[in-house]
């Protein structure tokens, strides 16, 4: 059996050290923060993880990692729910229609895990101190890799450890596997540039700076049951409100990266609540006598989506490492995938090892291979969902600078339009199909025509089609492919249909206010 060292006690270096060490490595564990163990899921909250300054935002633990968990790891399941985390089963509490519905093949697998970061990070590093073959040695920070250079020209180097420091002690850790697990901020690609390795990296903003808190419901009181989307995106603002353990939940709000003005009002405690409360689905969670906040309002901004390639034209750029969780892969956190996902580079990871053992090569390209299968198509999902808040971002700041200068009207679209996040979508989409059916003009575009669909087709069609909110929740899930419900015909046909009924419906209600609305209101 190998020894491994992971870099990193997140969810992904836990996640890893877990998998690896039940298929029988040695794992040593290297994290930088030192600070306790807490002693319960309330003191984690407060645990000091200055390396991972995004634990006490808001968190989803999808269905993809609860199966992992059921199929690999049932006693972090286990010791979660006597934490005080419950299991949300995403088919309770449909409508009367739905629920005549009969049972069909995967419904017991979509039921994600009502729980915050901090509480999941502590079930499992208390599992993982308690196997024998891992040992975890926080307060280490590791400085770089050691390695052994090519054995030939266009070869890769072999990493055979980390060297680090502890207690003002320089010391070095040799293992046959490295795994680098720590974060969407690792210096990896510094560390590997130190030994001659160039990793192709790609990157983009998500146009977003996102504000969290947290709260805890009353005594006495019950989870209010959402009659709309607990998610959702405004143009000028997104919002999402996620459930805990132990009674509490987390709200966030998320602006555009240039929008000072209602950024400053949204990082006030009052200001947070108050435009929360503005949001249909938000405003019974929020209410005086169901919740009390516990925290102030958190802030978040330099987000984006990033991966890195560690293997080109079927060529690994370095051998003997891998790298898992942010550190390889990361996307918007606002979509709440993160753990999740960080949970599934690990049993990827572990799979490889399996497979592979310590021959470097194959185990890289195996490795490699599942993470493009199953984690990279979310990556461009990510990037491709947040196209239009960096537009609108970029639009918005164009137009204020254009202001500034006393050429809004000669230079670019107005102040007012760019930050209402118009696409133009509305009369494309309309102008695309008539109410007889038929064919779209040739002028239409496209894209604004399937956004027009997937707005005014695909979410009423989750609301009331059974077939239609089962395929959403699998792709909300991680369960099947970002892109599996544009290739599913019946599925198509069905969002098509509700499409096509739009006339005959009420209008969609509004989400919130308006931006202008808003900040009068947050004025008052």
């Amino acid at each position: 059996m190998a020894s491994i060292v992971v870099v990193g006690a997140g969810v992904a270096g836990l996640g890893c050290a877990l998998t690896l060490a039940k298929a029988g490595h040695e794992v040593t564990v290297l994290e930088r923060d030192r600070t306790p163990y807490p002693p319960d899921p309330d003191a984690a909250f407060d645990w000091d993880r200055r390396g991972a300054p995004q634990v006490r935002h808001s968190h989803a633990l999808l269905a993809r990692l609860r199966n992992i968990l059921v199929a690999d790891h049932p006693e972090v399941l286990e010791r979660l729910l006597a934490a005080g985390a419950t299991e949300i089963n995403f088919l309770d509490n449909l409508a009367p229609e739905m629920e005549k519905l009969p049972a069909q093949p995967g419904d017991d697998e979509l039921v994600a895990i009502a729980c915050r970061r901090t509480t999941f990070e502590w079930v499992l590093r208390g599992v993982v101190m308690e196997q024998e073959r891992v040992q975890i040695l926080d307060g280490t920070a590791v400085l770089g890799l050691n390695h052994n250079p090519p054995t030939s020209p266009g070869a890769a180097p072999t990493v055979t450890g980390v060297n680090a420091t502890r207690d003002d002690q320089n010391m070095s850790f040799d293992a046959d596997v490295v795994v680098v697990a720590n974060g969407r901020r690792s210096v990896l690609p510094n560390w590997l540039a130190d030994i001659g390795v160039d990793v192709d990296e790609r990157s983009e903003d998500t146009g977003i700076v996102y504000l969290s808190r947290f709260y805890r419901l009353a005594d006495g009181a019950e989870p209010p049951v959402s009659t709309g989307p607990v998610a959702g995106d405004m143009g000028y603002l997104k919002y999402g409100l996620f459930q805990g353990d132990n009674r509490t939940f987390s709200v966030t709000l998320a602006t555009r990266i240039h929008d000072r003005e209602l950024r400053a009002k949204l990082s006030e405690p009052d200001g947070f609540d108050s435009a929360a409360r503005t949001i249909a689905t938000m405003e019974p969670w929020l209410a005086p006598d169901t919740a009390t906040a516990t925290t102030d309002v958190a802030m978040m901004a330099k987000l984006i989506n990033r991966r890195r390639l560690f293997v080109n034209d079927d060529v690994p750029a370095v051998l003997g490492i891998h790298a898992v969780g942010d550190c390889h892969t990361a996307t918007n956190p606002l979509y709440g995938r993160g753990c999740s996902m960080a949970m599934l580079s690990a049993q990827l990871l572990g799979q490889a090892m399996v497979a592979h053992g310590t021959d470097h090569q194959a185990r890289a390209l195996a490795y490699e291979a599942d993470h493009k299968r199953e984690i990279l198509p979310w990556y461009r999902a990510s990037v491709a969902s947040d196209a239009d808040t960096r537009r609108a971002a970029a639009e918005a700041k164009a137009a204020k600078e254009a202001e500034a200068a006393g050429l809004a009207e000669a230079t670019g679209p107005s102040s007012e339009s760019a930050e209402e996040g118009s696409t133009g979508s509305g009369s494309a989409g309309q102008s695309a199909m008539d109410t007889d059916g038929d064919e779209a003009d040739s002028t239409v575009d496209p894209e604004a025509f399937m956004k027009e669909v997937m707005r005014e087709g695909l979410m009423p069609a989750v609301r009331s089609d059974p077939y239609v909110l089962r395929a959403f929740l699998r792709a909300v899930n991680l369960l099947s492919a970002p892109d599996a419900m544009l290739k599913d015909p019946d599925i198509i046909g069905r969002v098509l249909q509700s499409y096509s009924d739009r006339e005959n419906r009420e209008p969609e209600p509004e989400l919130g206010p308006k931006r202008e609305e808003l900040l009068e209101l947050l004025s008052l």
